[in-house]
């Protein structure tokens, strides 16, 4: 990275001084003064009992002295009270943009030990529609997925199906009440007859009990109950898959707590030898409080006083497996903020066993909100299937142009992800955000088919012109010079986004680009160019610029149509 680059020049020339440290450099916040700062200044000033403008001074007057000076920057001067300024000289940016260019993955630094993630995302339960809140899960973890193999890690994904649970027992009571023959059991009626069940459950405590001990004996084996399951599975599971193919979603794994179970018993084997499941009230327990916590957090139900099994025993029971089948060294949950205190107990758990070595991260993720700032419903009340999702963003692009009703339907389905993807993507995962369809669908602003028309845009001069393949090292005007640096960043944009595991920095960073692009197009007029080193020169920063916006875009899962 650049910043790194930098700080390591500041570094060598300080020790020259007499002040041995390691320099930070970042991006300015101060464009219009220079590209990068330092404020090592003021540490350096504690230590070594001098004044920050004193150690500065001394340290930029060394800096310009260097041999190579003007083939890293431009200026370089010290700011009061204690910053370090420089702005990159033309040729410097030249040599990097170039470098960008002639390596894969823009040069990007490549990790000195390859890590494995297991990554568990979508999660949807068995028998239930997918709904706006499935699709958050999905394309935020599968963002963070690509991201991961981008700076050269492993990834393997899990869909890790609720396929087990009280809901399957509730559809399953469900399907022999209304004496449905197993051929006839479509995925309408699974739709409709789960929210019934799950109503008359809440309503009726007997039916509730007839729910929980069919689950219970599923889970124990009952062949009958596991041919209806196997049943259930496949007519939810296609359609499942239907939909994540649709958002372009992938898993190397289709598994579910059901898959869990054989784990169970190792896992219960681990607990009991060291001492940690309690009984309570005739359930087991875990305890998982600490001394340090502020507020309560209550013991993990390893089994129900029946004997059945909570999620909490499933997810330790796939930590066991997938320690033991992958050795990982990070099992990351992006699930629902929501779910934090379950996963709290379940990673304390797996610590405190042993159970495995790996780092385990929860990666929550906010609502999707509608404008009264509750989860977004449909006026029904209703939370929005995800077909129905889909239906409406493409009737709501359509409608802004009559020809958008003749394109292809496969680039229909791009910008219909476009828009849904980059609508979510831009907000860090973590907060809530207010869902609006209309604005999100909008050629203008911080959207989706924004980001796709300037990329069409930029590759319909492209195809119109040879190439070049070099780059001089002039610069020739603001728009230009700030398109260049925005380039420059990438680096370090893509390395923040994997640390934090935060698509919105590639988002934001698009968008950015994505706007210099397009005011640097508005101000520079390549077609009555006369001047071929220029034209070439911007063409060839064109041509980079559209090189990154395509594969950023495959980071946070869009894909380019051929029209916008």
């Amino acid at each position: 990275m650049i910043t790194e680059k930098l700080g390591e020049l500041l570094t060598n020339v300080a020790k020259t001084c007499g002040y041995d440290d390691t320099f930070t450099v970042i991006l300015s916040n101060r464009p219009e003064l220079c590209d990068y700062q330092s404020d090592t200044a003021f540490q350096l000033a504690k230590k070594y009992h001098k004044a920050p403008m004193m150690i500065g001074t001394e340290i930029v007057d060394a800096l310009k002295k260097i041999d190579n000076f003007e083939s890293y920057f431009k200026e370089v001067s010290f700011a009061a009270p204690g910053f370090i300024n420089m702005s990159l000289s033309d040729t410097f940016i030249k040599e990097k943009l170039v470098d960008m260019m002639n390596h894969e993955k823009f040069h990007l630094k490549q990790p000195e030990q390859v890590k494995t993630f297991v990554l568990d995302y979508g999660g949807p339960n068995v028998a239930k529609p997918l709904h706006v809140g499935h699709m958050r899960t999905a394309i935020v973890g599968e963002s963070i997925k690509r991201i991961i193999n981008y700076v050269g890690h492993k990834t393997i994904s899990d869909v890790h199906l609720g396929d087990y649970g009280l809901q399957i027992g509730q559809v399953i009571y469900g399907v022999l009440k209304d004496k449905k023959d197993i051929n006839d059991i479509t995925l309408e009626y699974l739709e409709d007859i789960y929210p019934k069940m799950s109503a008359l459950c809440k309503e009726d405590d007997e039916i509730k009990e007839k729910c929980a001990a069919i689950t219970k004996s599923l889970q124990d084996g009952d062949p009958t109950y596991r041919e209806l399951w196997k049943v259930i599975l496949e007519i939810s599971g296609n359609d499942i898959k239907r939909l994540y193919h649709y958002l372009d979603v992938s898993f190397d794994l289709w598994q579910g707590e059901s898959d869990a179970y054989k784990y169970i018993a190792p896992t219960e084997e681990i607990l009991h030898e060291k001492g940690l499941i309690e009984d309570s009230e005739g359930a087991k327990v875990v305890e998982v409080k600490s001394e340090e916590d502020t507020k309560e957090v209550p013991p993990l139900i390893w089994q129900k006083s029946n004997g059945a099994y909570l999620y909490g025993t499933t997810d330790l029971a796939t930590i066991y497996e997938r320690e033991h089948r992958f050795h990982p060294d990070y099992i990351c949950y992006v699930v629902d903020n929501r779910q934090n205190l379950h996963f709290e107990q379940v990673f304390r758990v797996a610590k405190k066993a042993g159970i495995t070595d790996a780092n385990l991260e929860f990666l929550g993720y906010g609502t999707v909100n509608g404008e009264d700032g509750k989860p977004y419903k449909t006026r029904s009340g209703n939370t929005p299937k995800l077909d129905g999702l889909f239906e409406q963003t493409k009737e709501i692009f359509l409608s802004k142009k009559e020809e958008n009703k003749e394109k292809d339907e496969e680039d229909i389905r791009k910008i219909v992800n476009a828009i849904l993807k980059f609508a979510d993507l831009q907000n860090s995962r973590e907060r809530d955000y207010i869902f609006d369809i209309h604005k999100f669908s909008n050629t203008v602003g911080k959207t989706g088919p924004y980001i796709l028309y300037t990329y069409l845009r930029i590759d319909k001069i492209l195809k119109q012109v040879e190439v070049p393949t070099s780059l001089s090292s002039q610069i020739y005007n603001e728009t230009d010079r700030n398109l260049r640096l925005k380039l420059l960043e990438l680096d370090k944009v893509i390395l923040a986004a994997f640390e934090d595991r935060k698509p919105n920095y590639i988002a934001d960073y698009i968008y950015q680009l994505s706007d210099l692009a397009n005011s640097f197009y508005q101000n520079n007029h390549l077609a009555n160019l006369e001047d071929q080193t220029k034209k070439n020169d911007w063409l060839y920063v064109l041509t980079l610029t559209n090189k990154v916006l395509k594969e950023m875009l495959f980071l946070i899962g869009i894909e380019i149509p051929t029209f916008m």
